[in-house]
């Protein structure tokens, strides 16, 4: 282990040893908040600190070993128990390393799900209803709820636009490298000739705002327009401006909601989506200034800018951000996206990994 890794370790074991002493202290116990946040803390240091225990009984182990070999006849079962005791530090020296990965202070949020139709016209609307349907069909297995926020249908289905809010425990942390262009390859229903077409969506999942904490709105930059809902929902869309248009001037961000009756719960919704596109532009501001994060998010919906392609004719998904390929399509269109959203995250983590190999180098 290096040694710098070893002191952020030996320095985790002595705040651990610190918070048991303020926890038991009277004042402590006093002061709700931070017998509340001490806690957190505690429960957070402790499964690292009790590894590294592991870890160094793992070392004296090795040492015994070596110690044992230098007798007589006992090369054999010292050699046996060396090897063990350096598979466990190695497996081991890795979960610790990946302990000490910084945190993504969203993976527990909600998310707001944007998906538009880009290249392809009527097939990329259609194509963008798929992507919906799969996204709340990985939503159910998961047991969230999925609320939609508005949409925009074309002629021949699915959707020009369509936004959602999916809600439920990690939604951001399993989601958060949808975002990208999807590209698609397959015979449209309107193609005659049975040639395979190209088009392309593109998806963004936003995780939400907290509009207290995370981000000020000033009144004066916004202005609101009411007007009739379209689209399904009989009598009541033409005798009710309750569908809710909310413009942001300084940046010109514009949101509709229109999906519920209340045009009260509308510009709630609308609003919320605000912030989190506001707080979402400034985060990735701040990460291209810094250069320091591998995501993008949307792209233009273009053909050659995707993270991922989906070939119907082959039943073939590829994402060519890790250069994973599952023969699997039926199956992730239902919903079936374990697999490929762990791999993500598993590179994800790797690309941390090495980062911090090389910090602590």
């Amino acid at each position: 282990m290096k040694p710098s890794l070893r002191l952020k370790l030996d320095q985790l074991a002595a705040r651990l040893a610190e918070l048991d002493h303020l926890l038991s202290a009277p004042e402590t116990m006093a002061d709700m908040d931070r017998f509340r946040a001490l806690s957190k803390e505690h429960a957070e240091i402790g499964p690292v600190v009790a590894s590294l225990a592991e870890y160094r009984k793992a070392e004296d182990d090795l040492a015994a070993a070596d110690q044992m070999a230098r007798e007589p006849g006992m090369k054999a079962f010292a050699d046996e128990e060396r090897a063990a005791a350096q598979s466990r530090m190695d497996a081991l020296e890795r979960d610790l390393q990946a302990a000490l990965l910084p945190k993504d202070p969203n993976d527990e949020r909600n998310v707001f799900l944007e998906i538009r139709a880009g290249t392809g016209g009527d097939e990329s609307a259609l194509f963008a209803g798929d992507l919906f349907r799969m996204y709340s069909r990985y939503a159910e297995r998961n047991r969230w709820k999925v609320e939609m926020v508005s949409e925009s249908p074309s002629e021949l289905g699915g959707y020009r636009e369509v936004i959602a809010r999916i809600a439920g425990d990690g939604v951001y942390r399993r989601l958060k490298f949808e975002s990208g262009a999807h590209r698609v390859q397959r015979v449209p229903q309107t193609e005659a000739q049975g040639r395979i077409h190209t088009s392309a969506c593109t998806v963004a999942v936003i995780p939400e705002a907290d509009p207290v904490a995370d981000i000020v709105i000033n009144p004066a930059d916004l202005r609101i327009d009411t007007f009739r809902a379209s689209g399904a929902g009989g009598q009541h869309v033409n005798k009710t401006d309750s569908a809710v248009r909310v413009t942001h001037l300084p940046t010109g961000i514009v949101v509709e909601c229109q999906d519920d009756r209340s045009q009260h719960r509308n510009r709630a919704q609308a609003m919320a989506v605000l912030a989190s596109r506001l707080l979402d532009r400034e985060r990735t501001e701040r990460q291209a200034k810094e250069a320091a994060h591998r995501k993008s998010l949307i792209g233009t919906g273009d053909r050659s800018e995707r993270i991922r392609t989906y070939n119907f004719p082959q039943g073939r998904l590829t994402d060519h951000r890790i250069n994973l390929t599952l023969y699997k399509l039926g199956a992730i269109m239902d919903g079936d996206l374990d697999e490929v959203t762990q791999a993500l995250g598993n590179e994800f983590q790797a690309e941390q990994l090495a980062a911090l190999a090389g910090d602590v180098a």
